[in-house]
């Protein structure tokens, strides 16, 4: 008598979300091509897949592109303007925070211990990325040396969205703590528009004369507005 054949049947495999596919494709496509063909989106899924493990993230990586604007602009953003967004946790506003201080330390590399005048535009690059998208004023003062070697980089102070309370006398202890011999004065107008007003052209003069009894030459004072900005000194206002 013969045997009849066993059948057996292959257990039904579970339904595997659609994005563990498009995870493992994502990252096999930027390890193994040309990273700059990407969508912004696309990388933006690509750092929130480290802490979304198990989630479609598209949707919330062109919701903040949608919001924002643009990828400086999300990594520039505070807690209160990601949480805003639907399905935006503390990892992943956490991530950002990582990202901009990783992008703001390699900037301000290319100017640390640097002839900051032979390096002016990778000083405004590094300036842009730090301050053009704050959403109030900040003021920092970079202190240079006889060399005009960059040897301190300070926040001064931060205000609101239109003014921030400076005190020269307070420039004038930090560049005779650091040793400084010229400095250069930066603040950010939060408008968008670079262009001094005149308190900020009084603020300058006012700084300008402080550090004079010190011989502390004010080599410029430099206003961020977004992407732009404005100097006194190519202006023929120092």
């Amino acid at each position: 008598m013969m045997l009849e054949e066993l059948t057996i049947e292959k257990p039904q495999e579970k339904d595997v979300p659609h994005y563990v596919g498009h995870r493992s494709r994502l990252k096999e496509k930027f390890l193994s091509t040309d990273p700059t063909s990407f969508n912004d989106y696309e990388i933006l899924e690509l750092l929130l897949f480290q802490v979304i493990p198990r989630r479609d993230v598209k949707p919330l990586a062109k919701m903040l592109l949608k919001k924002f604007g643009s990828l400086k602009e999300i990594v520039n953003a505070d807690s209160e303007q990601i949480f805003s967004i639907k399905g935006a946790k503390e990892p992943v506003y956490l991530q950002f925070r990582i990202l901009k201080e990783l992008i703001s330390r390699l900037f301000f590399n290319n100017v640390n211990k640097q002839h900051v005048i032979r390096s002016w535009s990778a000083l405004l690059e590094y300036l842009n990325f730090c301050m053009g998208s704050l959403k109030t004023e900040q003021f920092r003062t970079l202190f240079l040396n006889q060399k005009n070697i960059l040897i301190a980089d300070e926040v001064m102070a931060h205000g609101t969205v239109d003014q921030t309370p400076v005190y020269p006398r307070e420039i004038v202890k930090r560049a005779l703590f650091h040793e400084a011999t010229a400095i250069i004065l930066v603040h950010n107008h939060p408008s968008g528009n670079p262009k001094p007003s005149s308190s900020d052209i009084d603020l300058t003069a006012q700084i300008v004369n402080a550090c004079k009894v010190i011989n502390v030459r004010i080599h410029d004072h430099v206003i961020i507005g977004g992407n732009e900005h404005f100097s006194f000194k190519t202006n023929m206002l120092l």
